[in-house]
């Protein structure tokens, strides 16, 4: 039996008991577990999970409309598109991001960005490789390159090569690999070192070739090196620390000899996929917030009405709750904090938050441990990720995200992936020898780490 579902005014005819979230473009970052809520849409009137409807008659569907994405912090852009060009492509889990680069100039001539299709499979590597072991990386490979084809089609311009960078993961799925191995325990990529295939091998239009910059391991990829490559080395005997937070939170301690690195389980919290109201940083998110004698202040992305929260607008709202005495060290708030009209932190919200912010505290604790250094060896703490260029690096503080310590040698510098991809499309480089020099460090078996875990949910006094 066929039903007629009617999309926003579109009719698609599909069958009895079909899933309503499989027919729709929507994100479901808890992959289709019903946990997360971020698949609402309204069928006849009611609000409903899309991963938990089954079609079983006519039904009206209005989905809300989707908020645009914001420019990248940390790219310069230049003024012409012509001489020689290239593609470089930061596939981040969330956001896919397109420059198109003057190789005469040395520098971005059009950027632009698109939500990663992906979301649709979920939230983050964990729930997209159990989706791929369930399924296959079939439509994860076929729904990244047709988003990819579409940003190459309006960026309008004719290059030879296409770059890409982004975490082990993301790369597997653009070249059609299959990324089970990298989510079942020794965690074994098909592949780390840079790739080269010709562009129609794998579905791309508009460039001959595609080249992926080399990761280090499972789970510190080619953005992270990117970013190295980007920022350099410190002094001799000294250190800088990398911060990447996205879905997850990659670190790297790094002198000029070497670097340890590690990836914090942070969860997607720093994407709002885990949390009520959370959102990437589009259109209509709070990305800052302050308490005005009690009255709430906030800034939204494009100045429009709110409509939920990104990172940088959460660990503003955190971290002056904690200054005002909303919520105590222990985390505990007496109910959910109104924001705006259907816009708010709840008391899980917090937990997730302090779950994050323990993972990323203590991991960079555990680096330094390993590494045998204190606070007084850290040149430079550089902060990178897509809100990051909004970040209040006096909320990351207060709200416990870095230590004190660090926080007046803390830079925000944006989108280091992209921007270290396009230098390296650029200049060159020796990436395959800078990967060599990086270790990973599991933490997940650390008993250190573990009991700065438990002692780093708390919040310090402010």
């Amino acid at each position: 039996m066929k039903h007629n579902v009617t999309i926003n005014g579109r009719i698609v005819s599909v069958n009895d008991g079909t899933l309503l979230s499989d027919i729709l473009d929507i994100d479901k970052p808890c992959g289709g577990r019903g946990s997360c809520g971020k698949c609402r849409a309204f069928v006849d009137g009611n609000d409903v999970l899309a991963c938990s409807y089954t079609v079983c008659s006519d039904i009206t569907v209005t989905l809300p409309t989707a908020g645009s994405t914001v420019a990248v912090a940390g790219i310069e852009i230049g003024a012409g598109d012509r001489g020689r060009l290239c593609y470089v492509l930061d596939i981040g889990t969330t956001t896919l991001v397109l420059a198109l680069v003057s190789l005469d100039e040395k520098r971005a001539v059009r950027v632009i960005t698109a939500d990663n299709p992906q979301r649709k499979f979920g939230a983050d590597v964990i729930t997209r490789i159990d989706y791929c072991i369930k399924n296959s990386v079939a439509e994860l490979h076929a729904s990244l390159v047709g988003e990819i084809n579409r940003m190459i089609e309006k960026a309008g311009a004719v290059a030879d090569r296409l770059f890409a960078t982004g975490n082990t993961t993301m790369l597997h799925t653009l070249f059609g690999i299959d990324i089970s191995s990298i989510g079942i325990a020794p965690y074994t990529p098909a592949f780390l070192s840079s790739k080269a295939v010709s562009a129609s091998s794998i579905g791309i239009s508009g460039v001959r070739e595609v080249f992926s910059l080399p990761s280090v391991s499972a789970f510190i990829g080619a953005d992270i090196v990117s970013g190295l490559h980007l920022l350099g080395v410190p002094e001799a005997k000294k250190y800088n620390l990398l911060i990447d937070l996205g879905t997850n939170a990659e670190i790297v301690l790094y002198s000029p000899e070497g670097g340890l690195a590690t990836a914090a389980a942070a969860g997607p919290c720093f994407e709002g996929a885990n949390i009520s109201c959370g959102m990437s940083a589009r259109q209509g998110a709070i990305c800052s917030f302050k308490l005005n004698e009690g009255r709430a202040e906030y800034k939204t992305i494009e100045d429009t009405e709110p409509v939920g929260i990104c990172a940088s607008g959460l660990i503003d709202i955190v971290s002056e709750l904690l200054k005002n005495g909303i919520i105590d060290e222990t985390g505990y708030m007496d109910d959910d904090y109104e924001i705006a009209d259907g816009v708010r932190l709840s008391r899980e919200d917090v937990r997730q938050y302090q779950l994050a912010k323990s993972a990323v505290y203590s991991a960079i604790l555990s680096l330094m441990r390993s590494s045998g250094i204190d606070f007084s060896s850290i040149e430079r703490v550089y902060i990178s990720g897509g809100f990051s260029a909004a970040l209040n690096l006096s909320s990351a503080k207060c709200s416990g995200l870095i230590p004190s310590e660090l926080t007046d040698k803390a830079a925000a510098i944006g989108n280091s992936s992209l921007a270290g991809a396009v230098k390296f499309a650029c200049d060159g480089g020796r990436l395959d020898e800078l990967c060599g020099r990086i270790k990973y460090t599991d933490l997940s078996s650390s008993a250190y780490f573990s009991e700065l875990f438990i002692e780093n949910m708390l919040f310090n006094a402010p």
